[in-house]
C-alpha cells in the first residue's frame, strides 16, 4: 500500500506525511417545503484540536467528521475512534507535531486534529421545542463577546452546570473556532447554540415561554446571591470592555450584579459567567 493512502491501517507506523487542506461538502438548503433546488450553500468544515474536544465529536457526532490528523503517540487513545473510521472509509493520517501546528495554528493541539463539518445553529424556537416539558430550564444569552478563549471557557462552564442552551445574535461575529472548542473541552459538543435575529423580539418570545431574563450588570444590579431566580431563567452577559447593550439591560426583567471587594472594575467575562452559572445551579 502506497504510505501516503489516507486510508491506510494506523497502525502501520508510516512516515509522517504533509497534511492537505480541507474541502468543503456542498450541501442543499432546506426548506418548509422541502430542499430549495435553486440555491446551495458549503457546509463550512472546522478544524477541531485538543484530545477531549474531538473525542467528544466521535462521540456525539462521528457522521460530521470528515479527516483526522494526529501523532503517532496518540493512536492508543484514538483507537476506537480509528476503527470507526477504516469502516466507515474516513481518512487518517499519522502526521509530525510541525504538521500538526501549521494545521490548527496552535502550539496547544495536544496531538490531534479533526476536519469535521460545524453544526449549523438552531433557531430560538428549535432550541425551545425540546425544553417545553422541562419545568426548570436555563440559557445564557452573549452580547458582544468576542475572546474565543472566553467562548470555549463560557461553554465549558455551561456544560459543566446544565445550561441548556447558548443564544447569539445573527450579526454578532462570535463563531466557533478551533482554539475555543478546544478550550471547552467537550462543552461545544454538548450545549447547543441557537442565532436570533432581532434581541427584543427574541426576548418577547423567551418571555412567551415562561423565562425570566436577567441582565448582568457591573453596578446598579440586585445581589446575585440574593436575588430569587425563576425556575426558567435567561442570563444575558456582554462584553467585558462595553457589557450588555442598553436596550437589552432596559428590556431584561432583572438586573443583577456579583458583589465583591470593588479592588478590581469587574471579573472577565468568563469567570463572572462562571460565578452566575454555579449560582443558578445552586437553585435548580
Amino acid at each position: 500500500m502506497h504510505p501516503e493512502d489516507p486510508w491506510r491501517n494506523a497502525r502501520q507506523h508510516a512516515k509522517p506525511t504533509p497534511a492537505r487542506g480541507p474541502t468543503a461538502k456542498p450541501v442543499l438548503v432546506a426548506t418548509a417545503s422541502g430542499v430549495d433546488p435553486r440555491r446551495e450553500q458549503r457546509q463550512r468544515e472546522l478544524r477541531l484540536f485538543g484530545a477531549n474536544a474531538c473525542l467528544a465529536v466521535f462521540a456525539q457526532r462521528p457522521q460530521a467528521i470528515r479527516k483526522i490528523y494526529l501523532l503517532e503517540s496518540m493512536l492508543p487513545r484514538f483507537r476506537a475512534v480509528l476503527a470507526w473510521c477504516a469502516q466507515a472509509r474516513i481518512g487518517y493520517r499519522l502526521v509530525a507535531a510541525t504538521d500538526l501546528v501549521k494545521l490548527t495554528q496552535s502550539e496547544h493541539h495536544e496531538g490531534v486534529c479533526f476536519e469535521v463539518l460545524q453544526a449549523p445553529p438552531l433557531s430560538l424556537e428549535a432550541l425551545l421545542e425540546p425544553l417545553k416539558s422541562q419545568s426548570r430550564s436555563w440559557l445564557v444569552w452573549l452580547d458582544g463577546v468576542g475572546n474565543p478563549h472566553n467562548f470555549g471557557a463560557i461553554l465549558r462552564t455551561a456544560a459543566h452546570f446544565g445550561c441548556h442552551g447558548l443564544i447569539l445574535s445573527q450579526a454578532d461575529p462570535l463563531e466557533l473556532s478551533g482554539a475555543a472548542v478546544r478550550v471547552a473541552e467537550g462543552g461545544a459538543e454538548v450545549v447547543p447554540i441557537a442565532r436570533v435575529g432581532v434581541g427584543l423580539n427574541a426576548l418577547a418570545t423567551l418571555k412567551a415561554h415562561g423565562y425570566q431574563s436577567i441582565a448582568t450588570v457591573v453596578r446598579d444590579g440586585a445581589n446575585l446571591f440574593q436575588a430569587k431566580l425563576s425556575p426558567k431563567l435567561v442570563l444575558l452577559i456582554g462584553a467585558e470592555a462595553t457589557g450588555l447593550s442598553a436596550a437589552l439591560i432596559a428590556a431584561c426583567d432583572q438586573r443583577l450584579a456579583i458583589p465583591g471587594t470593588g479592588a478590581v472594575d469587574s471579573l472577565n467575562v468568563a469567570a463572572a459567567f462562571a460565578v452566575c452559572a454555579a449560582r443558578i445551579a445552586q437553585t435548580r
